[in-house]
């Protein structure tokens, strides 16, 4: 029988949640149903990854070509972030969870704002996993805001041109102190990052399941991280295997 727990725990697995419109359209309800269930599965995804012992979990919530989606569903997925931290910051507070939000700012809702940089920093002293919400989040954009403080420091002589390097592009985008994702999940079937984490997932591990963010269960987590487990990770190097054999 196959063990629940992955040979390899990853210290850092972010997960593309797909699938909760089609979830719902299956059954004959309304998207926003399949948004509700989808909020329940943040839950468990938090509970099995802290199980795991992995340090960080990110979950894209909400891009930032999402707000290209018709009005009502837009303002149901706003309803649904506000319903998800008011209802469970205290618990993921509880349980020593640290939150951090990645995204531009500035565009959003002040209320939404201000509820974003409370859980924070009601959350900034916690040691347990970390929870990263990808929240008006698009990749392209954070590497044009982290380009635009490169070239601010540059005009203003805080940094010479030649010393610009991927550390310094890794500081200023806003995952900066954050270890790079080991694991990429995606479910729904789809093989694609859609504007998620370019910089970061240079060298990660993806695995695409086909079942809907609302099917996403304890199961289907260990199972993604027993397959991260047999994976070999060389960054680009030779692994010993083959070296043995002449590759």
């Amino acid at each position: 029988m196959q063990s629940e727990t992955p040979i390899t725990s990853p210290r850092h697995v972010a997960i593309i949640m797909d699938g909760n419109g089609r979830w719902a359209n299956a059954r004959g309800l309304p998207r926003t149903a399949g948004h509700r269930a989808g909020v329940e599965r943040v839950r468990e995804a938090v509970r099995t990854a802290a199980e795991a012992e992995i340090e960080y979990l990110t979950l894209f919530a909400f891009s930032s070509e999402n707000w290209n989606r018709p009005e009502q569903e837009v303002s149901d997925l706003m309803g649904l972030l506000r319903f998800f931290i008011r209802r469970d910051l205290a618990e993921l507070h509880r349980e020593n969870v640290c939150i951090r939000v990645i995204g531009c700012r500035q565009t959003i809702q002040p209320d939404i704002r201000a509820l974003l940089n409370e859980a924070e920093e009601r959350t900034r002293g916690n040691t347990g996993i970390t929870l990263v919400i990808a929240f008006n989040y698009g990749a392209r954009d954070e590497l044009v805001r982290a380009v635009r403080q490169i070239a601010e420091a540059v005009r203003s002589g805080d940094m010479d041109a030649a010393s610009i390097d991927e550390a310094a592009l890794a500081s200023r985008v806003d995952t900066a102190g954050i270890p790079d994702p080991d694991l990429v999940i995606r479910t729904s079937g789809e093989q694609r990052l859609s504007n998620f984490l370019l910089w970061q997932a240079a060298y990660s591990e993806f695995v695409f399941l086909p079942c809907l963010w609302p099917d996403f269960d304890r199961a289907a987590f260990l199972e993604a991280l027993a397959e991260y487990g047999r994976r070999d990770r060389r960054y680009g190097a030779v692994s010993a295997p083959d070296l043995a054999v002449g590759s």
